[in-house]
């Protein structure tokens, strides 16, 4: 078996899947977005970043990250994208793991806007821990490791883009 790379990458050249438009690719979920905005431009916006996982057949974990574009207080759409891993062996490694593609995700997302002129966006990062659970006793790790990186987080049960819509799809 081959190693787990120390800084996973989310895939911009893999398909995003869309539950209203199928398959797309990483500039088709970009034009989406901006479009999206454009529709209610006098909306306030949030974009939210989840990745969820689940170990498949003892042999390799899949990691779900989802693309949330919540137009505050009327609904929003998403986008997701599925990568296989190598099986993780510890909850903590998972964990670690959603995390680290959240954020390599996000930086790719920042760099893109950055081009698009949508920075004044909030963007945010939702972990899948929480202070009940099993993942109680790493959520400092966790939270720390997001904000380290220059991102707002939230945990459960406020972390919806990675405890239930990217969940949705593990």
């Amino acid at each position: 078996m081959g190693k787990i790379a120390a800084v996973p990458v989310v895939e911009t050249q893999a398909l995003f899947m869309s539950p209203s438009l199928g398959l797309l690719n990483f500039e088709q979920v970009l034009n989406r977005v901006k479009n999206y905005i454009k529709e209610e431009d006098n909306c306030r916006y949030r974009i939210i970043v989840g990745t969820d996982s689940a170990p498949h057949n003892g042999e390799h974990t899949e990691y779900i990250t989802a693309l949330v574009l919540h137009r505050v207080g009327l609904g929003g759409i998403y986008f997701w994208q599925k990568t296989i891993k190598e099986r993780a062996r510890t909850l903590r490694e998972r964990i670690y793991e959603e995390a680290l593609l959240s954020i390599d995700f996000a930086k790719i997302l920042l760099e893109r806007f950055l081009t698009a002129e949508l920075l004044d966006l909030d963007l945010e990062i939702h972990v899948d821990v929480g202070k009940v659970g099993e993942t109680r006793e790493i959520i400092t790790e966790v939270v720390g490791l997001v904000r380290g990186n220059g991102f707002h987080v939230k945990t459960k049960p406020e972390s919806f883009g990675a405890s239930k819509v990217a969940d949705r799809h593990t």
